[in-house]
């Protein structure tokens, strides 16, 4: 017994400390875990009525439907203006309106007009693009007047938004980045909607 003691001593010793390192992984992984926890934003109205301007690349399908461009857009207030164009520079369209009136003018001198984003953008390209949301989601934020839900990535950062039936990923350049560079929507439907979007620049 006395040969023995030590070394159940030993392995009592070595049960503990596994223990413990167990229980200090676990209480790391669930801290990591809390801040992946769904949280809802209320809209901020004044950061959602700030102006931007913003360059990029778009592509947008449903189905056999597709849109793909670059895109240059204009943002104040409820005021948006956009302009779609081929990858050589060629103006595809012009987008303009707030929220009770928009409008699109195209390069064949196809003018048309809405009440709302998702009508116009359907009548002119075959599948509805969220511009009314867009707005709000290329800079990480809820629009108003639906419920969200928001994961944060390790430095704080939104990492995917839900909204209206739309799911956000977004992508950064760096742990440094404070905004996305590019941003993945799927609206969930019997014929789903893929957008993606590279960020260029925030001028």
């Amino acid at each position: 017994m006395r040969v023995r003691a030590p070394v159940l001593r030993r392995r009592s010793g070595a049960a503990h400390g596994a223990a413990l390192a167990f229980f200090c992984a676990a209480l790391i992984v669930g801290c990591a875990d809390l801040a992946r926890v769904p949280e809802s934003l209320s809209p901020d109205r004044a950061a959602l009525a700030a102006p931007f301007s913003v360059e990029g690349r778009l592509s947008a399908r449903r189905g056999n439907e597709g849109i793909a461009g670059q895109f240059a857009w204009r943002h104040d207030g409820d005021d948006d203006r956009i302009e779609l164009s081929t990858p050589l520079g060629q103006t595809l369209a012009r987008l303009s309106g707030d929220a009770t009136d928009v409008k699109i003018e195209t390069s064949d001198g196809r003018v048309e007009t809405a009440r709302d984003w998702d009508t116009l953008t359907a009548r002119a390209f075959g599948l509805p693009l969220p511009v009314g949301g867009l707005s709000a989601w290329l800079r990480g934020l809820p629009r108003e007047g639906s419920p969200n839900t928001l994961l944060r990535d390790d430095e704080k950062r939104p990492a995917l938004l839900r909204q209206d039936g739309w799911e956000i990923a977004y992508v950064y350049a760096d742990a440094a980045a404070a905004r996305a560079s590019r941003l993945t929507l799927r609206y969930s439907a019997a014929e789903p909607i893929d957008v993606r979007i590279v960020v260029d620049r925030w001028l």
